[in-house]
């Protein structure tokens, strides 16, 4: 008895310190997993080491009818080019508004089919997943480099890995005011205009209905900015400016 007592504590305390050596390497990864500054395999840009005052404004998600003209008019309004991060879903189902963020002039981006997180997962899954947007993006005239954007930002081995074979630039960000919930419009507006610097990509959520006080943020932004000098490019343009 008292020798199956001492087995079962050895015991135990083996798997105990295996749960522990796990997690403490696992916990490197979840950061790797995370970080909008570094990636296993391939190029990720956050921002662009310039003098110049360029900036790339960016947006995730959509195409969406609770947001998609709205932006596109305020962009309009004051001549700025953006980059769309588009998802493959919506751009299927609204193939109209994915048209005319292409129409306006402006760079479309993939942001995966179904925006699911791409960590854990097969490189087969990681192709169809790519390969689908990149696809769907081509119908509604985009001519352009697509550039890839990770849903929330994480990526760990299959899909840096499939970037990277296949000569893809993964674009994170340096500037997010509304990645953590939906702040008041003010709120957005001073993030923005208190963190950029030149390079700066900025990422904003503004396609869907839920989303209307960065949608108010908009304009704000690009009237500051360009009086503090900076001037509007998309993230392509953005990438030239290192070389």
């Amino acid at each position: 008895m008292i020798l199956t007592s001492r087995r079962a504590r050895k015991w135990t305390i083996g798997v105990a310190s295996a749960l522990v050596v796990v997690l403490a390497a696992a916990y490197p990864l979840l950061q790797v997993a995370d970080s909008p500054t570094f990636q296993f395999f391939g190029t990720l840009v956050n921002r662009v080491d310039t003098t110049e005052q360029v900036v790339a404004l960016t947006f995730d998600d959509g195409p969406d009818p609770a947001g998609t003209h709205t932006i596109l008019d305020t962009l309009k309004s004051r001549q700025v080019p953006a980059t769309f991060f588009l998802i493959g879903r919506d751009i299927a189902a609204h193939p109209g508004l994915a048209g005319d963020i292409a129409a306006a002039g402006h760079e479309i981006g993939n942001h995966s089919f179904s925006h699911d997180r791409m960590i854990g997962v097969t490189p087969a899954w990681v192709a169809d997943e790519v390969e689908a947007t990149d696809a769907l993006i081509r119908t509604t005239g985009y001519a352009g480099e697509i550039l890839f954007r990770p849903p929330y930002g994480k990526k760990l081995l299959a899909l840096p890995h499939y970037l990277a074979e296949h000569h893809r630039t993964t674009i994170t960000w340096d500037v997010a005011p509304d990645s953590d919930g939906t702040p008041d419009a003010a709120t957005v507006e001073r993030a923005v205009v208190d963190q950029v610097r030149p390079g700066s990509i900025v990422l904003l959520h503004a396609m869907y209905a839920g989303r209307e006080q960065t949608r108010r943020a908009i304009g704000p932004i690009l009237d500051r900015l360009k009086q503090r000098g900076f001037r509007f490019v998309t993230v392509s343009q953005l990438l030239a400016a290192r070389h």
